[in-house]
């Protein structure tokens, strides 16, 4: 709370813009599924935006970000398009990726975004290669990969972060921990508490954060970007989170594998309104802010669905490099 108190308040007002903005988003792609508007695989991130602003908050512009199939957050934070974002989820031409890629392939390198990977893992051995050509390169640029807590049960866990060690690469591994892999508590499946405890078997910095904090995520990031960025190799950050929505595809928000006790428990620490807290923001900022964000959403709404569906011919194009 005291590094909170030293940072102005505007600045809590651009992380709570920042905040509601992946969450009205979210929201809306979640009615949309359900209508069937977005059609494909949906995995919303609603209760865990604050690991995607803090670790945002820790970058520079050209860095790089590889995401998760729930990735829409981590997009939104590098800079990507509201409209574009919108129109890709529709399935339109004017998406970011033509309308092809849909939720869980989102793609924006001109904004550092290197894709939303749709595959358990597939993002760490990939951005140990990122990390690889960073350093050969001499970009001075640092890699974050995204990925959740069942993934660091597979081997390209273990492969992506021994390397990355071994050569020192600069990639932050973030782990999202929201406690569940699909419906799989990580209790059953994760021989640690702490995915966090794993990056000494690596010999690499491993901290446990608090991934409903902003500031608290921020802080973490930064630490881990740093000392990526001074060739002092990699670090593994675990970020205890929860998602307040099913994992896709209809899944209720609670029950049969979890309670709507531990729902509301993990709610009453709500990212947002921790950072209403810690910033002192007041009834009329909040309101405010809440306006011009939902104003914005319903704009890219009406841009996405107002845009043209691809053409047909156009299903060949952009396979090969």
């Amino acid at each position: 709370m005291e590094k909170a108190q030293a940072v102005p308040k505007e600045k809590f007002k651009e992380f709570y813009r920042k905040l509601m903005t992946i969450r009205r988003f979210e929201e809306k792609v979640d009615e949309f599924f359900r209508a069937g508007k977005i059609t494909g695989a949906v995995h919303t991130s609603v209760g865990q935006e604050a690991v995607a602003v803090g670790v945002a908050e820790a970058l520079n512009q050209n860095d790089l970000v590889i995401a998760t199939h729930r990735g829409h957050g981590h997009c939104l934070m590098r800079g990507a398009d509201l409209k574009a974002m919108m129109a890709e989820l529709l399935g339109r031409a004017t998406g970011l990726c033509k309308g092809k890629g849909g939720s869980m392939h989102i793609v924006d390198v001109k904004k550092g975004m290197l894709g939303a990977m749709g595959i358990v893992g597939e993002g760490m051995p990939i951005a140990a290669g990122v990390g690889l050509a960073i350093k050969m390169q001499k970009t001075g640029q640092v890699c974050v990969c995204f990925f959740g807590d069942n993934a660091s049960n597979g081997g390209p866990f273990h492969e992506a972060h021994n390397v990355s060690s071994l050569w020192k690469l600069p990639v932050v591994f973030v782990c999202e921990n929201n406690l569940y892999g699909i419906s799989v508590s990580a209790k059953k499946s994760t021989s640690v508490q702490d995915i966090a405890d794993r990056g000494k078997g690596y010999n690499m910095p491993g901290a446990v954060v608090d991934g409903m904090s902003v500031m608290a995520v921020y802080e973490a990031a930064k630490a881990a970007v740093e000392r990526a960025r001074r060739g002092e190799g990699p670090s593994l950050l675990e970020c205890k989170t929860y998602r307040f929505l099913g994992h896709s595809r209809g899944d209720p928000p609670y029950g049969p594998y979890r309670t709507k006790e531990e729902l509301d428990s993990w709610k009453k620490r709500d990212p947002r309104l921790l950072l209403m807290k810690q910033g002192g923001l007041t009834s009329g900022d909040v309101e405010q802010i809440d306006k011009e964000v939902s104003e914005a959403i319903e704009e890219a709404i009406r841009y996405a669905e107002e845009s043209p569906l691809p053409d047909v011919r156009t299903a060949l194009e952009h396979i090969y490099a």
